[in-house]
């Protein structure tokens, strides 16, 4: 399908409740959008593709009021208006759902769904009202979570599911959802395209973008493409699929890679009859799993929300305790010894949660980057600052960090950026065995093209890679083999030459219509 002619404007006009014109926005010297037009139409989807530091999140943070356009201006319901705070946005009935959670930990569920625009009567905060709202905002999203739950004890999904919540309760016209799927489950993703199709019935404009492409083509009306902060295509449903948005984002001719030519060696990695309590208390997360991971082997852990993947990767790394079983790195048990131990003897874990649990927000690119292997370049209280700046410059050349430099603040690099900054931490120090637990999330098809070649070269040279994914096409790339869990064991194991489906069918999932 040829791609459709670019005018770096939306063509069709018709019912557009909120627009951009020739809207610029630059941080200093860098230019993150560049002249764009934009149009959201009432009651539809205008999905918004494109890769880590095209200027997607930058537009939608233009458009709810977070930054302020350096010029262009931003027309609702056909008249120009100033949005120069989410404040004035929400008052405009304009809300986001931000890619990454702006939810405080320490408070519990229904506070933050209200925090701000707390529900009050004649004594004070309405307590009862805000949980009665918070119950049906839950039931709607067919989650069962207690509006009293500290959101810190929810596993990443619920919390994004109240992040969702949250927005929702504002009731507004335009309704922004920056990858609002990129923790939840299947069976979760299917609730929430529910409750979008409800909306739209209702009347609401949904601004949505999803690095899960497939996944996005199911819901859109129409399709914008955005790269290096200008549009490159526009294109209503009936004209697009998954060629074309690719063909637009990134050109010709690509693909996630595929598996290497690796000679395997002796077992790196052996799980036997490992067992992982659930988090509830009660039951197995992980129940007697074996797994033997070979030296130069590429293993992909695919399966549905709860099948026990993350609690078997922390296990592994030493974030959980196992209730039974061995866990052997190179013919050595090592599931009695601490993180930190494990790490020196060669196993790193990339954790899922690359903000909370992979990167320190308030360090730069470098100290995050030399974060791991800060063992290698120091001496008692002492630091040897060339060795340190040896080991980052290394690793920004090896993973390809796009950043300005390594005193760069972490929060000024794209999502992808900051993945290879969480990997390549790990991989300084070195390891044997690299586990890496949804290391696509978040993240574009470039970043994750760039980040599995990553893998595989480290393959080549005799590492053992062991990663989890939700989505079935990242099992079909550079994967030797895939294992199927269900239910916290393994239900199939395939060689990389099998099916989407027959993949989805040993997890129990189907392909989505």
């Amino acid at each position: 399908m040829a791609a459709a002619p670019v005018s770096n404007t939306t063509p069709d006009t018709k019912e557009v409740v909120l627009a951009a014109r020739n809207v610029a926005k630059s941080f200093g010297a860098v230019h993150a959008l560049k002249g764009v037009n934009f149009d959201v139409h009432r009651g539809q989807v205008t999905t918004l593709f494109g890769e880590n530091g095209a200027g997607k999140s930058t537009l939608m943070k233009v458009l709810s009021g977070v930054h302020t356009p350096t010029s262009g201006e931003l027309i609702l319901d056909g008249q120009p208006v100033e949005i120069t705070s989410t404040v004035v946005a929400q008052e405009l009935g304009i809300s986001i759902i931000h890619q990454e959670l702006s939810l405080a930990p320490n408070m519990n569920v229904r506070d933050n769904i209200f925090m701000g625009r707390e529900i009050t009567g004649k004594f004070g905060v309405d307590y009862a009202e805000e949980d009665r709202q918070t119950r049906a905002l839950m039931k709607e999203l067919e989650e069962d979570i207690d509006p009293l739950t500290l959101v810190e004890d929810l596993r990443l999904g619920q919390q994004q599911i109240v992040e969702i919540a949250r927005a929702l309760s504002v009731n507004s016209r335009v309704l922004i959802m920056d990858e609002p799927t990129s923790a939840l489950s299947a069976t979760e993703v299917e609730v929430l395209f529910k409750v979008i199709h409800d909306l739209k019935a209702r009347g609401v404009s949904i601004v949505y973008i999803s690095h899960h492409l497939e996944e996005a083509l199911t819901i859109t009306d129409h399709a914008v493409v955005l790269r290096d902060g200008v549009m490159t295509a526009y294109a209503p449903r009936a004209e697009i699929d998954l060629e074309w948005i690719v063909r637009n984002m990134v050109g010709d001719n690509f693909d996630l890679g595929t598996p290497p030519d690796s000679t395997f060696g002796d077992a790196a990695l052996e799980l036997q009859a490992l067992c992982v309590g659930a988090a509830s208390g009660s039951g197995l997360a992980v129940d007697h799993l074996d797994l033997t991971v070979r030296a130069g082997e590429i293993v992909c852990i695919y399966g549905l929300m709860g099948a026990g993947r993350t609690e078997m990767m922390e296990c592994v790394a030493g974030r959980l305790a196992p209730i039974s079983g061995n866990i052997l790195l190179h013919g050595r048990d090592i599931a009695k010894l601490t993180i930190a131990e494990r790490i020196a003897a060669g196993l790193v874990l990339v954790p899922e949660d690359r903000q909370r649990d992979g990167l320190v927000q308030t360090m730069t690119v470098g100290r995050n980057l030399s974060l791991a292997s800060i063992r290698n370049f120091t001496s008692g209280l002492f630091t040897d600052a060339k060795v340190e700046n040896e080991i980052v410059n290394r690793s920004i050349k090896e993973v390809t960090v796009k950043t300005d430099g390594p005193t760069a603040p972490i929060g000024s690099l794209s999502g992808g950026n900051q993945q290879k900054v969480v990997i390549g931490k790990m991989l300084a120090t070195k390891p044997s065995v690299i586990l890496l637990d949804e290391p696509s999330r978040g993240i574009d098809i470039g970043a994750k093209a760039e980040v599995f070649k990553i893998l595989a070269d480290r393959a080549k040279a005799g590492m053992a890679v062991v990663y989890t994914t939700s989505e079935v096409t990242e099992c079909l790339s550079i994967a030797h083999r895939v294992i199927v869990m269900r239910r916290g064991k393994i239900a199939a194991e395939f060689t990389h030459d099998t099916t989407k489906e027959s993949i989805m069918a040993a997890s129990g999932e189907s392909l989505v219509a």
